[in-house]
């Protein structure tokens, strides 16, 4: 039996798979897409993404979205259950 996220008790947020620009950097190679493709995913202008890779602090929401799109499915499921658990 599975349990309703609306009602379950309130959990620490999940940890974020990307931590850093080079985090992210080395997905996106092995993943064999150029940073357009890569930043297109989640709404990034291609500038803003190589800024992110370069160094630049990856912003909470972008975070979130990088978490949800290139994560493992029960990591994008964890994080969802926790955004949707009642505060």
């Amino acid at each position: 039996m599975t349990s309703n996220p609306m009602t379950a008790k309130p959990r620490k947020q999940p940890a974020l798979r990307f931590k850093s620009g080079d985090d992210v950097s080395e997905l996106r190679k092995k993943l064999g897409l150029n940073q357009t493709e890569f930043w297109n995913k989640l709404s990034v202008t291609q500038s803003g993404g190589s800024r992110y890779e370069s160094g630049r602090s990856i912003p909470g929401p972008v975070r979130l979205l990088l978490h949800l799109t290139y994560g493992t499915e029960k990591q994008a499921g964890d994080l969802l259950d926790w955004l949707r658990q009642k505060e």
